[in-house]
């Protein structure tokens, strides 16, 4: 393989890695959006709590990763449900920017919680996949890109069949729809909701702990969040599916401009795909058109 196909393969595993992270979030982000209509700003700062408390089980306390990560996992689905249960739920029926202002002020707040938790300094931790990489034709591939791209297919297929085959699924597909008509159903409407805002969580975790070896783990991991609204906006704002793929392509996106366009595009990509979609279609590529008479 020529040196320059050897870098193109490289850059595209770098990218469909950082994106399938981008895709959890957005994941996330849009399931809690679609059943809720609360844009949750403090997605993101979930996110960094679970990160740091996976450094503390797995650092401190010498946990395997395996077992660090599930435990995260219901910490973090457990929090995001209180947080909808005792604080979100009661601006039902408020205007849409009560939730967008509500989910900013609970992100600053869980954000001062960590620092004075666990102090301003950068942290890390290994993976049994850390410093590992893997030969294919001729290509270094590292092992966590491997298992980041595996883990997040798993949890898609997963969420796909859980919404597909499962009562509580359809449950949720039903109030994300239409929760009068969910609740005149029998659907208990308030209750699966906080589980969604708890599947939410779950997924912020997990985008979490597999990002904090990549990065570090710090407080300015939110800011991911920007780029994973992004994706939402390039997939199409509400789609689960656009999600996913507006998720990949932001990834994609930021890797080749880092190395093909010149230096501080890598770092501009995503909001600049996220200006032109807003500009040339607002809908996104898999959302649906919504048009208003002016």
């Amino acid at each position: 393989m020529s040196p320059e196909l050897a870098l193109f393969a490289q850059i595209t595993m770098n990218g469909i890695a950082v994106g399938a992270i981008y895709a959890l979030i957005a994941l996330g982000i849009v399931l809690i959006y679609k059943a809720t209509e609360v844009l949750n700003f403090a997605h993101g700062d979930i996110l960094v709590l679970g990160a740091f408390i996976a450094w503390a089980l797995i650092a401190l306390m010498g946990l395997p990763f395996w077992a660090a990560l599930l435990i995260v996992m219901a910490l973090m689905g457990a929090f995001a449900y209180g947080l909808d249960a005792l604080v979100i739920r009661r601006i039902a029926g408020q205007p849409q920017f009560s939730g967008v202002m509500l989910t900013i002020a609970l992100a600053f707040m869980i954000r001062g919680l960590v620092s004075m938790i666990f102090g301003p300094e950068s942290q890390s931790y290994r993976t049994p996949w850390s410093g590992q990489s893997t030969q294919v034709f001729g290509v270094s591939f590292a092992n966590i890109e491997l298992v980041i791209m595996g883990v997040v297919l798993a949890i898609t297929l997963g969420l796909w069949l859980f919404f597909r085959n499962t009562r509580l699924g359809v449950a949720m597909q039903a109030s994300s729809q239409n929760q009068l008509a969910a609740y005149l159903n029998g659907v208990q409407v308030k209750r699966v909701n906080s589980l969604v805002f708890a599947l939410g969580g779950a997924t912020a975790a997990v985008a979490g702990v597999f990002l904090a070896p990549i990065a570090l783990v710090d407080t300015a991991l939110w800011l991911v969040t920007l780029k994973a609204l992004a994706a939402i906006v390039l997939g199409g704002f509400g789609s689960i599916p656009g999600a996913i793929l507006g998720g990949l392509l932001i990834g994609l996106i930021e890797q080749y401009a880092g190395v093909y366009l010149p230096h501080g595009f890598k770092d501009i990509a995503a909001y600049l795909v996220l200006i032109g979609v807003l500009i040339l279609r607002p809908r996104g590529i898999l959302g649906e058109a919504h048009g208003r008479r002016v």
